[in-house]
C-alpha cells in the first residue's frame, strides 16, 4: 500500500505563485500527476510526470506550472506561477505504480484578492 501526502496549498492572489509537493511513502513509483476538482465540475489532469521524467500538461496551465520529482525522495513538485482564480481548486497528487492507482487526501488552493 501506498499512502501520498500533499502540502503546500493555500490562499494567494491572482498573479501570484504555489508550490505543492506530493511525498510517497512507498518506491518505485511510475508515473506520478497533479490533478484539481473545482466545485461542480470533475476532476481534471493538470501535469503528469513519468518515471523518466517525460511531462505533459493541460492546456490551461502551460507556461505557468511546471511538474518535476525527485525519484530518491519519492516526492513530486508542482511550482504553479501567474495564477488565476479559476486556477481555485482542491488539488490531488496521483502516483501510479504497476496497475495500482493511488490518490492523495487533497490540498486546497484558491487564488483570490
Amino acid at each position: 500500500q501506498v499512502q501520498l501526502v500533499e502540502s503546500g496549498g493555500g490562499l494567494v492572489q491572482p498573479g501570484g505563485s504555489l508550490s505543492l509537493s506530493c511525498v510517497s511513502s512507498g518506491s518505485n513509483i511510475d508515473a506520478m500527476g497533479w490533478y484539481r476538482q473545482a466545485p461542480g465540475k470533475q476532476r481534471e489532469l493538470v501535469a503528469r510526470i513519468s518515471s523518466g521524467g517525460s511531462t505533459n500538461y493541460a492546456d490551461s496551465v502551460k507556461g505557468r506550472f511546471t511538474i518535476s520529482r525527485d525519484n530518491a525522495k519519492n516526492t513530486v513538485y508542482l511550482q504553479m506561477n501567474s495564477l488565476k482564480p479559476e486556477d481555485t481548486a482542491v488539488y490531488y497528487c496521483k502516483a501510479n505504480r504497476g496497475v495500482r492507482v493511488y490518490w492523495g487526501q487533497g490540498t486546497q488552493v484558491t487564488v483570490s484578492s
